[in-house]
C-alpha cells in the first residue's frame, strides 16, 4: 500500500470525471514521519503543453517546513500507464538544477552518504510499476524548497478531439498559477470542462493559450482541456545524440468480431491487502456483463496473495453466476501479492487475471501457458504496474483490460470481442520499432522507431480488423514536423517492451534510462548540491557543470584498486587480532569490576595451541533454524547441548560447558489491540484481527504482535499472511523488508526470507547487511555454497566508516558455515589465511532496522562485569566488537570459555541522528551456544525500543557446574 502522498500524481485518474470524487479531498503533499507539523504547500504551478497527440506537463512546488528541525521529505506517486516522468529539478543555491541519471542502486547510496553529512541531495527513483518515490533533504527549519516534475503522455483520442486531463486535488495553496498551451491549431478554441472551467483560450500564431493566477485558493478536482484531433495518419520526429526518432499516429475504424467462447475459464483474483483498493464493484459489474453473455461457463476461482489457495470450482449456467459472485464478495483482501504463485491447468482455455499487477513477493516468474491458452489482464487500480500486466497478457495472447467505473461494459466487450490488432511492425529505412500498444485503443495506434539515412521511409502494419485482414502503409517523409516528445516516447514504449522479461532485458533497460534521463528500474534521477561530490561518486552532471567536473575528475585520479588492497590488508589484521584473542588463556585471571578498567591487547598464553588452520575430520549436520514459536511460546526457554571434551578438542573446539541454557525474557507490546487478541480463542483471533487492521495499516509493528499472537495459537499459516504483509506496507523500504525477512526466518520459513533479501541486497549493495542478511538465509535454507560465497563479499568490498570492522563477523559466520556443510564446499575463493573456525561457548548477536540509530548490546556476566562498548573486553575474556552508531549493526558478544553462572543480555537505545523523525526501532537479538559446532544452538527474539536511554532486558544465558570440566 502506498502512503497517501503526493496529490498531483497520486490522483491521476483513470478516465475523468471517472475518478473525480475519488480525488478531491486534501491529503498531504510531502510525508513526513508522525511527530511533526505537516509540510505545507506555499506555491504551486502547473505548466501544460499539447502538441498533437502528446502533452508535457510540469509542475513545480514550493513546501515550508514548519518545524523547529530539518527534515527529510518524500513523495511517493503513481503515474497512469503511458505517462513517463522525463525530468526532474530541485533548487540549489536559488537557481533550479536538473536531475541526471544514475545507476538506481548507486543513487541510493550516494543520497544517504550525503544526507549523512547535512548536504543537499535529491532523489526521484522507481519502486515498482510506474510507481515513484521522491526523496528531498534537507527541508530547513522554518524554510521553504522547491521541487519541479515534468511528464509526458499520449493522449486519448475520443471520437474527433483529443482530451487531456488533469488533476488538481492539492489543498489550499498561497498562491497558484496555471499557463496552458495548445500547439499546431488552426481551428476552434479548445473545450474546457470540469474544474476551472472558466478558463479561456487566447488565440495566437498558431496555437491556443490560456493562463490563471489565483491566491489563497484551493485547486480541487479535474480540468479537461478537449482539441480537435486530424483524422489523418500523422507522423513527428526528434533528433537526439545523432539519432532521429519518429511516432506515427494512425487513426482506424474498428470493426470487431466475437471471440470463440471459451469452456472453462481460470479466474485469478488478487485478494493480497492492495487488492482491497480495486474498483472491486466495476470489477464484479463487468463479470456480470460477461456471464451473462457467454451464458454456459465453467470457473476456476484461485484466490492469490502471499500464496495462491486451492482452485474452487463453480459452474455459470444461463448466465446464473450468483454462486461465484458471493465467493469474490466474500473474499479477505490480506497479505503480500504472490501473482505468480499459481499452476496452470491444461483444460482452461482463457485465464482473466483481476489484478494491480504489484509483485511483491514469492517467485519472480509467471507459469508458462499452452499455446492454446489466453491470458487477460483487468485493472481497475489507479496504482498499477501496468507494462507488467500488459507485457504478461500480450506474451500469452490477451490484453490489458482496464476498467473504469464511468465507461461501464466496455471490459466486457473487450473480452467478448476481438479488437482491432497489430500483427506485424515492418518499416523501410526505420529500426527499433515499438507499438504503444498492440491493441488498437480509443480508435488510434502509435508506434515509434529510430529512422536510418536510407530514402524512401515507410512503415508498414498488418492489421486485424474484425474478420479481415488489411495493411497500412505509412510514409516516413523527412517533411514531417519536429516534435519535442517524439524520442521520449519511444523511450517509453521500449521500456514497457521490455517488461515482459525484465531480467533478461536489465543492461538495455539501464541504457536507456542513462541516454535520455528517465527513471527505470535500473536508474534513478538525482540532484547533488556540490561539485566536488559529482567527482567523488563518478556522477555525470548537469551540462553546466560539465567543463568543471571534467577538469576536476582529471586531478584526482583513480585509487579504487589501492582502495580495495589496503582494505583487504585491514581485514587480515583484524582477523589475526581475533585469532589471538581466540588463543588467549583467560581461565587464571581474577573477576575485575568494569568500572574503571582499561581495555587491554590481547594476548596469547604459551599454554594453549594457536590454531593455524582449521579443516573438520567429520562432517556436521546443518544446525536448524529455530522457528519464532519456540521462543514465543513461553517466557522462558531453556536450550541445552552436550559434547564430552576429548571429541570437542579434536576439533579445535572451545571445551564446552556441561550445559548451558538459554532463556528469553518474551517481548510483550502494550498496544490497545493485544489483550483482545490474546484473550480471543484461536479461530477468531485472524477475525479479529481483520477487524483492527484498519486503523493499523500502516504499523509495521501491529502486523508483527498479530503474527505472534497467531504463533502462539497454532495458526502458523495465518501469521505468515499477516507477516506478508509488510511488503505491501512501503514498496522498496528495505528496513521494512529486512524486518518480514528476519521474521520469516524467526518463523522458520527461510525459503520466503531468500528473495525478500534478494530484494533489500538488490536495493542496498552498498550496505555489507545486505549482503549479511542474504548470506544467513541462504544457509538456513539448507544454500550452503551460497550462503559462504555471498558473505564472502562483505569481507571483500571496502565499506563506509559507518560499517566498523563486520568483515570480522562474517568470517567467522563463513568458517561455521564450512565446519557445519554436510559435504565440503568450494572455499578456494575465500583467502585461505580466513579459513579459521572459532569455536565460542557463547555468541550474541544483535541488530536493528533503522538506519543512523545507535543501539548498543550489553552482557554482563556471573562477575557483574559488564561488556559494552565502553568496556570491550571482559575479565574472563568476553569481547565485544565496535560500536555501530550510525548503522544497522550488527554488535557481537563472543566468549571462547564460559565460567558457570548466569549472563544477563540488555539492548539499550542510545540515540539516533535520522533526518525523518523515528517511530519504534525494531531490534533483532540472537543467542548462541555451541557457536561454530556441531552443537550449536541458537534462538532469536525481536523487540522494539522507542525512547532515547531505554533499556531492555532480552534475556539469558545458564551456564551450569559440571564436575567433569
Amino acid at each position: 500500500m502506498l502512503k497517501r502522498c503526493l496529490a498531483l500524481l497520486a490522483a491521476c485518474s483513470l478516465a475523468a470525471p471517472a475518478l473525480a470524487t475519488r480525488i478531491a479531498v486534501p491529503i498531504p503533499l510531502l510525508a513526513i514521519a508522525a511527530g511533526a507539523e505537516p509540510i505545507v504547500l506555499r506555491r504551486l504551478a502547473i505548466r501544460a503543453e499539447l502538441s498533437g497527440g502528446m502533452a508535457e506537463t510540469t509542475v513545480r512546488m514550493v513546501f515550508f517546513n514548519p518545524n523547529r528541525r530539518p527534515l527529510e521529505g518524500t513523495l511517493q506517486f503513481p503515474l497512469l500507464d503511458g505517462q513517463q516522468v522525463s525530468a526532474f529539478a530541485l533548487d540549489i543555491d536559488g537557481a533550479m538544477r536538473p536531475a541526471v541519471p544514475v545507476e538506481k542502486a548507486q543513487g541510493r547510496a550516494v543520497f544517504e552518504a550525503i544526507e549523512r553529512r547535512g548536504v543537499d541531495p535529491a532523489l526521484l527513483e522507481t519502486t515498482q510499476g510506474n510507481n515513484f518515490k521522491l526523496r528531498i533533504y534537507p527541508i530547513l527549519a522554518g524554510a521553504t524548497r522547491t521541487v519541479e516534475l515534468k511528464y509526458i503522455e499520449p493522449l486519448a483520442r475520443q471520437a474527433n478531439q483529443w482530451t487531456y486531463r488533469l488533476p488538481l486535488a492539492y489543498g489550499k495553496v498561497q498562491d497558484f498559477a496555471l499557463d496552458v498551451k495548445v500547439n499546431g491549431t488552426a481551428g476552434e478554441a479548445p473545450q474546457v470542462r470540469g474544474s476551472l472551467s472558466d478558463v479561456r483560450f487566447e488565440r495566437g500564431d498558431g496555437d491556443y493559450h490560456a493562463s490563471v493566477a489565483r491566491s489563497d485558493f484551493t485547486p480541487d478536482g479535474t480540468l479537461d482541456i478537449a482539441v480537435a484531433a486530424r483524422e489523418q495518419p500523422a507522423v513527428y520526429r526528434q533528433a537526439v545524440d545523432g539519432a532521429t526518432y519518429f511516432v506515427a499516429e494512425i487513426p482506424l475504424a474498428a470493426q470487431s468480431a466475437r471471440r470463440a467462447a471459451p469452456r472453462t475459464i481460470g479466474l485469478l483474483w488478487d485478494s493480497s491487502g492492495s487488492g482491497a483498493g480495486r474498483a472491486l464493484d466495476a470489477e464484479l459489474a463487468e463479470l456480470e456483463r460477461y456471464f451473462g453473455a457467454l451464458g454456459k461457463v465453467d470457473v476456476r476461482l484461485i484466490r492469490l496473495r502471499d500464496r495462491a489457495e486451492a482452485p474452487l470450482a463453480f459452474q455459470v449456467r444461463n448466465g446464473d453466476w450468483r454462486a461465484l459472485r458471493r465467493a469474490l464478495e466474500s473474499t479477505v483482501y490480506d497479505g503480500a501479492s504472490a501473482l505468480n504463485d499459481w499452476q496452470a491447468q491444461p483444460d482452461v482455455d482463457q485465464y482473466l487475471l483481476f489484478s494491480d499487477g504489484l509483485l511483491n513477493y514469492g517467485a519472480a516468474h509467471a507459469p508458462a501457458l499452452a499455446p492454446r491458452q489466453r491470458l487477460f489482464a483487468l485493472n481497475s487500480s489507479v496504482s498499477a504496474d501496468s507494462a507488467r500486466l500488459s507485457a504478461l497478457a500480450e506474451l500469452n495472447g490477451g490484453e490489458l483490460i482496464t476498467i473504469d467505473p464511468q465507461r461501464p461494459g466496455e471490459a466486457a466487450r473487450a473480452l467478448l470481442f476481438e479488437q482491432a490488432r497489430i500483427d506485424n511492425i515492418s518499416a523501410r529505412g526505420a529500426t527499433d520499432l515499438v507499438a504503444q500498444s498492440r491493441t488498437l485503443k480509443d480508435g488510434m495506434l502509435r508506434v515509434a522507431g529510430r529512422l536510418l539515412a536510407t530514402p524512401g521511409q515507410q512503415l508498414v502494419l498488418r492489421v486485424s480488423n474484425g474478420a479481415a485482414s488489411q495493411d497500412i502503409t505509412v510514409p516516413l517523409d523527412a517533411g514531417a514536423p519536429a516534435h519535442p516528445m517524439a524520442a521520449m516516447l519511444w523511450a517509453s514504449w521500449r521500456l514497457r517492451q521490455l517488461e515482459g522479461d525484465y531480467e533478461m532485458h536489465r543492461a538495455e533497460i539501464g541504457r536507456i534510462g542513462r541516454q535520455f534521463g528517465i527513471p527505470t528500474r535500473e536508474t534513478s534521477l538525482i540532484v547533488l548540491d556540490r561539485l566536488d561530490d559529482y567527482v567523488r561518486y563518478d556522477i555525470a552532471p548537469p551540462a553546466a557543470l560539465k567543463a568543471a567536473f571534467d577538469s576536476l575528475k582529471s586531478l584526482r585520479g583513480q585509487a579504487s584498486a589501492l582502495e580495495r588492497t589496503k582494505h583487504f590488508d585491514t581485514v587480515l589484521r583484524l582477523f589475526d587480532e581475533r585469532v589471538t584473542w581466540w588463543n588467549t588463556n583467560f581461565a587464571m585471571r581474577k573477576p575485575k569490576s568494569a568500572e574503571g578498567t582499561a581495555l587491554r591487547e590481547f594476548e596469547p598464553d604459551p599454554a594453549t595451541p594457536i590454531i593455524q588452520g582449521y579443516a573438520p575430520s567429520l562432517a556436521y549436520s546443518a544446525p536448524a533454524p529455530a522457528p519464532a514459536s519456540v521462543a514465543a511460546r513461553s517466557e522462558a526457554v531453556s536450550v541445552t547441548g552436550r559434547r564430552s571434551v576429548s571429541n570437542a578438542a579434536t576439533q579445535g573446539e572451545a571445551t564446552p560447558p556441561a550445559s548451558v541454557g538459554i532463556a528469553l525474557k518474551k517481548w510483550v507490546a502494550n498496544a490497545p489491540y493485544i489483550e483482545r487478541l490474546r484473550a480471543a480463542p484461536a479461530d477468531r483471533v485472524y477475525a479479529l484481527y481483520l477487524d483492527e487492521k484498519p486503523g493499523y495499516a500502516n504499523s509495521s509493528a501491529f502486523f508483527l504482535d498479530v503474527a505472534d499472537i497467531l504463533i502462539d495459537k497454532g495458526q502458523r499459516e495465518l501469521a505468515l499472511r499477516v507477516l506478508s504483509n509488510l511488503a505491501e506496507m512501503d514498496l522498496e523500504n528495505r528496513a521494512v523488508l529486512r524486518i518480514l525477512g528476519y521474521r520469516l526466518l524467526q518463523a522458520g520459513a527461510p525459503q520466503l526470507a531468500v528473495p525478500v533479501f534478494e530484494k533489500v541486497l538488490r536495493l542496498a549493495q552498498e550496505e555489507p547487511q545486505s549482503f549479511r542478511d542474504l548470506g544467513l538465509a541462504q544457509a538456513a535454507a539448507g544454500l550452503p555454497q551460497q550462503a559462504i560465497d555471498t558473505l564472502y563479499e562483505v569481507v571483500l568490498r571496502p565499506w563506509d566508516s559507518r560499517f566498523p570492522e563486520i568483515e570480522t563477523i562474517a568470517i567467522a559466520e563463513i568458517n561455521a558455515i564450512v565446519a557445519a556443510a554436510r559435504t565440503p564446499l568450494d572455499t578456494r575463493r575465500i583467502d585461505p589465511r580466513l579459513l579459521k573456525n572459532l569455536p565460542l561457548d557463547l555468541r550474541v548477536v544483535l541488530a536493528w532496522d533503522a538506519d543512523n540509530a545507535d543501539m548498543d548490546l550489553w552482557v554482563t556476566d556471573p562477575d557483574n562485569e559488564l561488556c559494552n562498548y565502553s568496556h570491550r573486553l571482559t575479565t574472563q575474556g568476553g569481547k565485544i566488537s565496535r560500536d555501530f552508531t550510525r548503522g544497522y549493526g550488527p554488535e557481537e558478544f563472543s566468549l571462547r570459555r564460559a565460567r558457570p553462572g548466569k549472563y544477563r543480555i540488555e539492548a539499550n537505545y542510545y540515540g539516533n541522528r535520522q533526518q525523518v523523525l523515528a517511530g519504534a526501532t525494531t531490534l533483532q537479538v540472537k543467542l548462541f551456544t555451541g557457536f561454530g559446532t556441531a552443537r550449536q544452538k541458537e534462538q532469536v527474539i525481536t523487540l522494539r525500543l522507542k525512547d532515547k536511554g531505554e533499556t531492555v532486558y532480552v534475556g539469558e544465558f545458564e551456564v551450569a557446574t559440571s564436575a567433569a570440566r
